[in-house]
C-alpha cells in the first residue's frame, strides 16, 4: 500500500512542471507588457506635459500681447479724448475767428474813412502822396488776394505814418500854386504845427494858413530864421531853438 501511494506521487510532480513553466511566462509575458505599458503611459505623459508646458508658454504669451494690447488701448483711448478736445477748441477758434472777421471788417473800413477825413483836413503835407495812400488802402479792400490780417496791418501802417507826419521836422520838393502860379519850392514842416514854402533860390518864403487854406508871404525880416529851419531839417546845422510861423491857430492845437 505504500508503495503505491509514492507511485501515484512521481507522475504528480512531474506533471506540475510545465504548468509552472506556463504560469513564469505567463506572468513574464504579463509584465513585459505592464513594463511597456507603463513606458507607454510614461511617454504619452511627458508628451503631453511637453505640449503643457508649450501651451503654458504660449498662453503667456497670449496674455502678455493681451495686457500690451489693453494699454495701448487705454493710450489710443486718451490720445482720441484729447484729440476730441483739440477739436472742440479748434472749432471754437474758427467760430471766433469768423466772429473777429466780421467785426474787423468794418471797423477797417472805418479806420480808413477817418484816415481819410485825417487827410483831407490836415495841413497839406505831402497831401498827394497820402491821398494815394488813400486811395489804395480802398482799393485793397476789395482785393480777394489780401487777407485780413494783411490788410489790417497796412492800415495800421498808414496810421503810423501819419502819426510820424505830427512829430518830426522835415522837408521835400513839391509843386504848388502860388499867387496862381505853379512853382516847384522846397517845402518845411515842423509837425502840423508850422507848414512853409521856400523858393528854389531861397529868396522867397511862404507858410500856409490853415484857417484859411492859403499860402501867405513870409516878411523879408524873418528869412534869416527860416533858412536855418531848413538847415536844420537838412541836417546842414545842429539842433537848435527855432522861430517859425504857425499854420494852425493855438485853438486848434489846444483841440488836438
Amino acid at each position: 500500500m505504500k508503495f503505491f501511494t509514492q507511485a501515484m506521487a512521481i507522475p504528480l510532480i512531474s506533471l506540475s512542471f510545465p504548468v509552472v513553466a506556463n504560469t513564469l511566462d505567463t506572468a513574464a509575458s504579463i509584465e513585459a507588457k505592464t513594463l511597456q505599458s507603463a513606458v507607454a503611459s510614461q511617454q504619452r505623459i511627458d508628451v503631453s506635459d511637453d505640449r503643457a508646458q508649450k501651451m503654458k508658454a504660449e498662453i503667456a504669451l497670449l496674455q502678455q500681447d493681451v495686457d500690451n494690447l489693453s494699454v495701448y488701448r487705454t493710450h489710443l483711448q486718451n490720445v482720441t479724448h484729447d484729440q476730441s478736445l483739440e477739436e472742440a477748441n479748434l472749432n471754437q477758434q474758427l467760430e471766433d475767428i469768423n466772429q473777429t472777421r466780421q467785426g474787423i471788417v468794418p471797423l477797417m473800413y472805418m479806420m480808413i474813412d477817418g484816415l481819410k477825413l485825417w487827410v483831407d483836413t490836415d495841413l497839406p503835407i505831402k497831401a498827394a502822396h497820402r491821398q494815394k495812400r488813400v486811395d489804395s488802402l480802398i482799393s485793397m479792400m476789395s482785393m480777394s488776394d489780401v487777407s485780413d490780417a494783411e490788410k489790417f496791418r497796412r492800415i495800421l501802417e498808414a496810421y503810423q505814418i501819419e502819426l510820424d507826419y505830427g512829430s518830426k521836422l522835415g522837408s521835400y520838393q513839391e509843386t504848388i500854386v502860388l499867387d496862381g502860379v505853379s512853382r516847384d519850392v522846397d517845402i518845411l514842416h515842423l509837425g502840423r504845427i508850422s507848414l512853409l514854402a521856400r523858393r528854389l533860390d531861397g529868396k522867397a518864403f511862404w507858410f500856409f494858413n490853415k484857417d484859411q487854406s492859403m499860402w501867405h508871404p513870409v516878411t523879408s525880416s524873418d528869412h534869416e530864421s527860416l533858412e536855418l529851419a531848413y538847415q536844420v531839417a537838412n541836417k546842414k546845422s545842429a539842433p537848435t531853438l527855432l522861430t517859425l510861423p504857425l499854420s494852425v491857430s493855438s485853438l486848434q492845437e489846444e483841440q488836438k
